[in-house]
């Protein structure tokens, strides 16, 4: 259906254009998902741009050929190629916050598509609506067609992308990271609808991602991306077997995993090469470790190693990349005494109507959360996207005023606290957020955004600031001329560094990190993941990590808190929930996590029906609607905690 022949796209810079994707091939028959892995910046969502010809003012097509059921897109005009946008072909674009219009409502953007490609208007369109938001997950979508993006969380303005990229059923998808910002069990949800619309309709999809588990369950084949071009294609059952190119083993050995807890994540020296300075040979040569001579003077052909697995590599053994790896710390260090403590934090909303916005209701977001982070220690915060995560985050840091609860910082209270005091009480508090690009000021270069934080703090000056400026951008895998840029001249993932790299600059004690690396391909966030590590054992830093990753969980955490619908359903030591979860919702969310190899598939729990809305949440238990346990007591009384050990406690009448 889609053929793809010697693509090549760039972005001028003065005089010259300089290649983003150079020369790839590829194509994509009817029903079948095509995955495109790489590090961020190889020119994966460049790629994507350049099918639908999205790209920005810079951005050149200097060659190739893009056919559609064997229609030319680059002889289109304008206008003809309009029909094919959103019809014929759709895209889920990789930051829902950015591609989202902010001053339209989620039923009027679902509706220009609906309109424009359907023929589909007034109550037709309306029930079409809020058929499609259901479909991928978002409870009461009747009130959510009515709301503006900066109203929903990450993961639901993600959902919304897709329902819009679906609407026009198209017939082929192109996914740029579809379910990055989604919680395990939503992006189970969203997979099985794509792999459902595929058998129906016999859509296509370029699916553009870098989690090895989302490949595993939904690709047919793979194409790996290295510096703008393809270096190994393989069949799913070949590409998991045994992966020949030593970027591609680089990429297995970089995933997180509880057997490598306490040791150091593989990483992969140096960076992706500037688009304006492309080695004349292998691209990968200064960063392989199977380099010969022959890698440095020229570029390697494609060769094919068995029936459509083809690698672009001059090295032809098959060995695994070996692993970069730390001493494996034995014994853990005993526990000491909290130095945050959360204790019964509610935030309530008021939901208001009419002419007088009188309040008629309240969106129960936290609904009386309590938790305690020792130094040195990371609790993990899991649960799906709406349940509360991310407003528990800004709670703790008054950065939205809680509605009862308390929040003790080294056994100060914070919530009493106003003006200069509170901003002199949380210093130690720092915060990655969850939308890099929102959280990054547009109009500062990026040396301007790390030092900020700094100046204010009155730590270092001068050449010693610039020296600190300098350690902490090579810490996260960001080059030294990176300060003299801008936001948006960065990917995804860059920017995620970014914001990571302003947090620690202030060396805090406290790092609440809200999906820190969910945006981040795994090479980076192995190396993201050891810099974590490193900086707890060398200076105590404590975390609370929310994150929808339980791979990260599984590597990073020494506990564990899991949240549904505003509340905590089970906490306790990692290694206790992990192998022996005691709640019912616990244990449907680790069915529900792809497994990053096909020997690892797990039988996965379907939850019935949908997360219910936290302005109307059920009565008793707020999970027995979905609970395949659930009785009568359960629809009359909300469980209370009941002690599974010392360490581990689950809100739940039977825990299993």
């Amino acid at each position: 259906m889609l053929e793809v022949h010697d693509l090549r796209l760039g972005f001028t810079a003065g005089p010259q254009t300089l290649l983003a994707v150079d020369g790839i091939s590829f194509a994509i028959s009817r029903g079948e998902t095509f995955a495109l892995l790489g590090e961020s910046g190889c020119g994966k969502s460049a790629t994507a741009q350049g099918l639908m010809r999205l790209l920005p003012a810079a951005g050149r097509l200097v060659g190739g050929s893009i056919r559609l059921d064997g229609e030319e897109l680059l002889a289109l005009s304008e206008a003809q190629m309009r029909a094919y946008r959103g019809g014929r072909m759709a895209m889920i674009f990789q930051e829902p916050a950015t591609s989202l219009n902010p001053v339209l409502t989620v039923g009027r953007q679902i509706a220009e598509v609906l309109q424009q490609h359907q023929a589909l208007s007034g109550p037709a369109a309306s029930a079409r609506m809020v058929d499609l938001l259901r479909q991928v997950g978002i409870a009461d979508p009747e009130r959510r067609l009515d709301e503006y993006p900066f109203q929903l969380s990450g993961g639901m303005k993600q959902r919304v992308m897709i329902a819009i990229a679906l609407a026009g059923e198209p017939d082929l998808l192109i996914a740029d990271e579809p379910t990055t910002a989604l919680d395990v069990t939503v992006q189970a949800q969203i997979l099985d609808l794509l792999a459902q619309l595929q058998v129906d309709r016999g859509m296509g999809m370029l699916l553009i991602t870098h989690d090895l588990g989302v490949v595993a369950r939904m690709a047919q084949r793979i194409g790996v991306m290295y510096a703008g071009e393809l270096v190994e294609v393989a069949s799913r059952e070949d590409f998991f077997a045994q992966p020949r190119h030593p970027y591609t083993q680089a990429l297995f050995a970089a995933l997180p995993d509880v057997a490598r807890r306490g040791m150091a994540l593989a990483t992969i020296p140096g960076q992706v090469p500037a688009l304006a300075a492309m080695p004349a040979g292998c691209r990968f040569a200064e960063r392989c470790p199977q380099v010969m001579a022959v890698c440095r003077a020229e570029a390697p052909a494609w060769r094919e190693v068995t029936a459509g697995h083809v690698v672009r590599c001059h090295w032809q053994g098959a060995a695994a990349m070996p692993m970069q790896t730390g001493d494996a710390d034995e014994t853990e260090s005993a526990v000491k005494p909290p130095y945050l403590a959360v204790d019964g934090l509610k935030v309530h909303f008021p939901i208001r109507q009419g002419f007088w916005q009188r309040t008629v209701g309240h969106v129960r977001a936290v609904d009386g959360v309590s938790l305690r982070i020792s130094p040195g220690r990371t609790l993990a915060l899991v649960g799906e996207s709406g349940c509360g995560k991310t407003t528990v985050g800004k709670a703790v840091l008054q950065l939205i005023k809680p509605t009862a609860g308390q929040v003790r910082l080294a056994g100060q209270p914070l919530e009493a606290l106003q003006g200069a005091a509170l901003r002199k009480a949380r210093r130690p508090l720092q915060m990655i957020f969850q939308d890099p690009f929102a959280s990054l000021n547009p109009r500062l270069r990026i040396g301007e955004i790390i030092l900020e934080g700094m100046r204010v703090d009155a730590r270092g000056k001068g050449n010693e600031t610039a020296a600190a400026l300098t350690r902490l951008l090579v810490q996260v895998g960001l080059p030294a001329d990176t300060v003299d840029r801008y936001p948006h001249e960065f990917s995804g993932g860059q920017r995620q560094r970014i914001a990571i790299a302003r947090a620690l600059a202030v060396q805090p004690a406290l790092l609440i990190c809200d999906e820190p690396t969910s945006a981040l391909d795994v090479s980076v966030q192995a190396q993201i993941l050891n810099l974590l590590k490193q900086l707890q054992a060398d200076l105590g830093v404590a975390y609370l990590f929310i994150t929808h990753n339980f791979a990260v969980v599984d590597y990073l955490a020494h506990d564990i808190a899991v949240m549904y619908l505003g509340r905590i359903v089970e906490q306790g030591r990692a290694d206790e929930v992990l192998s022996r979860p005691a709640h019912p919702y616990t244990q449907a969310l680790l069915s529900a996590v792809p497994a990053p190899r096909l020997a690892l598939a797990r039988q996965r729990i379907r939850l019935p029906g949908e997360t219910p809305s936290p302005a109307r949440p059920p009565s008793g238990c707020h999970f027995h609607p979905r609970c395949p346990q659930a009785s009568e007591r359960c629809r009359q009384d909300y469980p209370s905690g009941t002690a599974r050990s010392a360490t581990h406690t689950v809100n739940c009448h039977f825990p299993l």
